[in-house]
């Protein structure tokens, strides 16, 4: 990672710590009792916005464009995260064979799907970004230059596991012009 990345992974990391979460509980052997993240309906919007700044701010840093959440990506985003919970394994194909293009175009999505980022976790929605940011292949699609539109979902299981899912595209007359 580069060094101007660092700051922008410490500041994530002080933003993860001002979700809303229950305070750290020690276990009888002294160690922390994993802490359940519950999300809410009236917790979505928060989320989706919590995450797009996230990446606009890691985005900044690498100078490259910020990226705004679009409807149709994000319902793409919470069809695989339900599935995902379906089939028990975060992967990138629906229990019906479908790829991520094959789910954004059925969303009606019209720009260029450009990439898929999912996870099984009980982290918050930061904790998982920074998870992301921090191995090349994952952190390579969220600096995808052309990216300008993302979509993120998620679905909470009754334990409270999360299967996280961001998709990611360009609009369609940006993709017309890069054909050019």
């Amino acid at each position: 990672m580069t060094k101007l990345l660092l700051p922008v992974l410490a500041a994530l990391a002080l933003l993860v710590g001002c979700t809303e979460t229950a305070s750290q509980r020690m276990g009888p052997d002294g160690r922390p009792v994993p802490v359940v993240y519950r999300i809410t309906d009236r917790d979505v919007e928060s989320i989706q916005v919590r995450m797009r700044d996230g990446i606009n701010a890691i985005r900044e840093e690498q100078r490259l464009p910020p990226v705004e959440l679009n409807a149709q990506l994000t319902s793409a985003a919470a069809t695989h995260s339900r599935d995902m919970s379906v089939q028990r394994r975060p992967w990138h194909f629906g229990s019906d064979g479908s790829s991520p293009i094959d789910r954004v175009q059925r969303a009606g999505y019209s720009g260029q799907f450009l990439g898929e980022l999912v996870s099984e976790t009980f982290e918050t929605e930061l904790e998982t970004l920074t998870a992301w940011l921090g191995q090349r292949e994952t952190r390579s699609v969220l600096m995808e230059r052309r990216m300008r539109e993302i979509g993120f979902a998620w679905h909470q299981d009754a334990n409270g596991k999360l299967w996280w899912t961001l998709t990611t595209g360009t609009p369609q007359q940006m993709a017309s012009m890069a054909g050019r």
